[in-house]
């Protein structure tokens, strides 16, 4: 396997790196993207899934990349790679996700 300095098109797509999962980060760390996450998602009127990606400065700062309202669902996408890391397998991920749209309002917001 080769690595890549960068998660870049090469290494996302044809050498299918795989990325740290889970990030190395503190519980308080933890803790706050997570958080960060729930309010972009919210701020952002999202629905059902989405991956948001974080940098971390070097002052140990949480810096928003992206809100993917789309993210990949492969076995080598990140997505399904992070909830199977934390213990929610694909099948239970994709019936949390239909449970949870079947359970949304249909009203706008």
């Amino acid at each position: 396997m080769q690595t890549h300095d960068y998660y870049d098109f090469e290494a996302k797509y044809i050498d299918s790196t795989p990325g740290i999962v889970p990030a190395p980060l503190t519980p308080e760390q933890t803790a706050e993207i997570q958080r960060l996450a729930v309010e972009a998602f919210e701020a952002a009127s999202c629905e059902g899934l989405v991956r948001a990606d974080f940098f971390l400065t070097e002052d140990g700062q949480f810096v928003i990349n992206e809100i993917n309202t789309m993210p990949g669902f492969t076995p080598i996408s990140m997505y399904p790679q992070m909830w199977e890391k934390s213990g929610v397998g694909y099948a239970e991920l994709v019936d949390r996700l239909i449970q949870a749209a079947l359970n949304r309002s249909t009203d706008l917001r």
